[in-house]
């Protein structure tokens, strides 16, 4: 008792110290502003005097909200929507559909509407909040269901100490590690496995980060590049992660299509145009209303780890280890309660298949290194009369394994695209015939038959580095 009681009054001198000087009129004049971190530490003094007054509660839990403090601004904004104080009304109803709690916040919504409904400018905002509302219900209700084996909570500052990639996926590191005199940022860069070709950010906070690429010519990196117009749109782009196909991209941007902050997107290089396709934004639990970002896939040991600072201490992340699907598989459910407590990774159990050991899987997602796993063959590809390789831990030549990576990515977007194809050979052969649909067709052939050539040739290539390997042991 007489622990706490030395703890509270300690509190409320920090606060009003800290205050001294500043008056409540200041900080309602800087909230008004949208000035709340300057705001808040007078709300939280004030708070401390006067507990129970609903317009405390009010400025104090917009405050916390507004400055990233979601969980904390919760008791003080149900206390002042209590106490009917309209504007508490739209910041409780925003705050609970970032948790998935769509129900209370409609409830929220509709007070609000009530309290506002000669306010024109205020109803507009209320419109707002419930597109925001809804587009995040519908997400969750899309939730994809991947199986989440563990989770860790870091230091922001050092939370690329949780991927332990294998040398087969490249590698990450801090952007100024990269680049001396590089101001101290928390993005990253990637280098791919022959280190001769790295994807990184750069830009400011000001104007946004775009995503670029360089290449190693002799000793030195150069040929700058920045990526197209499809990838850095609005925003942010960082946190770039590209498979061992060399063609498959995921990054991670707070354009206008994020949930807020950033979202986690994926993109492949198209052949055909020399360009990359138009991102997809990924499903929930990957995404969510915080930041989400750095996604890395280790195809080796068939591991992925994703970073969030959902309901995290602001210096604080938690990187989640996940086994990654092979195509995209929704959460099937009617329970919208067990739906959103899958989205809000609200228990990783929740994710585990019944009677599944992931022990073995956790140990290899800490393991710094991991040498060459045998596993059930994913391919077959004949090197010559005597050898005949199934996984790509059979090559011994690390340029020839990734040449081969790179033809599987053709191989699996030339299967798309035929896919593709045939369906509209189908629509034009049961009638459905058009100019605009002969020329998609004719387009897509064309496509197909060149993205067909470089895969055979990187194929080859393949194959005569390997034997060269193999003749020269």
């Amino acid at each position: 008792m007489k622990r706490n009681r030395f703890f509270s009054i300690y509190i409320l001198l920090f606060f009003c110290l800290y205050a001294k000087g500043q008056t409540l009129d200041d900080a309602k004049s800087w909230y008004l502003e949208g000035r709340y971190a300057e705001a808040l530490p007078v709300f939280q003094a004030e708070y401390l005097n006067n507990p129970n007054n609903p317009s405390v509660n009010q400025w104090l839990g917009a405050s916390l909200y507004e400055t990233g403090k979601i969980t904390e601004a919760q008791k003080y904004l149900e206390f002042a929507s209590g106490r009917r104080i309209p504007d508490a009304y739209l910041y409780l109803g925003e705050l609970y559909a970032k948790l998935y709690r769509f129900e209370d916040a409609e409830k929220e919504f509709d007070k609000y509407q009530q309290a506002k409904r000669r306010d024109n400018e205020a109803l507009e905002i209320l419109d707002q909040k419930r597109a925001n509302a809804e587009r995040l219900q519908r997400a969750v209700n899309r939730t994809e269901d991947i199986q989440i084996i563990d989770s860790l909570v870091v230091l922001k500052s050092d939370f690329l100490s949780a991927y332990n990639l294998s040398a087969s996926s490249g590698s990450l590191m801090p952007v100024q590690e990269f680049f001396s005199g590089r101001s101290m940022t928390d993005e990253t860069l990637y280098m791919n496995e022959r280190q001769d070709k790295v994807y990184y950010s750069e830009g400011d906070a000001a104007t946004g980060t775009n995503l670029y690429t360089m290449d190693k010519l002799l000793d030195t990196f150069g040929n700058e590049k920045r990526l197209p117009g499809t990838i850095n749109k609005e925003g942010s782009q960082a946190f770039p992660f590209v498979l061992s196909d060399g063609m498959t991209l995921y990054f991670a941007s707070t354009d206008e299509s994020s949930f807020g902050g950033y979202d986690l997107f994926v993109t492949r290089y198209n052949l055909a145009s020399d360009s990359y396709l138009n991102p997809n934004q990924l499903n929930m639990p990957f995404n969510s209303p915080f930041n989400d970002y750095m996604l890395a896939i280790d195809e080796e040991k068939g591991i992925g780890w994703f970073a969030s600072d959902r309901f995290q201490p602001a210096d604080s992340v938690c990187i989640y280890t996940f086994i990654p699907n092979p195509q995209v598989q929704l959460v099937e459910s009617e329970d919208a309660g067990y739906l959103a407590r899958r989205a809000r990774i609200s228990s990783i159990a929740d994710t585990w298949k019944e009677g599944a050991d992931y022990g073995p899987l956790r140990s290899l997602a800490q393991q710094k290194t991991v040498s060459r796993q045998e596993t059930a063959g994913d391919f077959t590809f004949v090197i010559n009369d005597r050898t005949t390789y199934h996984t790509l831990s059979d090559f011994r030549n690390d340029h020839a394994r990734s040449l081969f990576s790179q033809a599987l990515g053709y191989e699996k977007q030339l299967q798309a695209l035929n896919e593709e194809l045939s369906q509209k050979r189908d629509q034009y052969a049961g009638g459905a015939i058009s100019d605009a649909l002969a020329a998609s067709i004719l387009s897509l052939e064309k496509e197909s038959e060149s993205i067909f050539r470089e895969m055979e040739r990187l194929k080859m290539q393949a194959r005569n580095e390997e034997i060269r390997t193999q003749f020269n042991q």
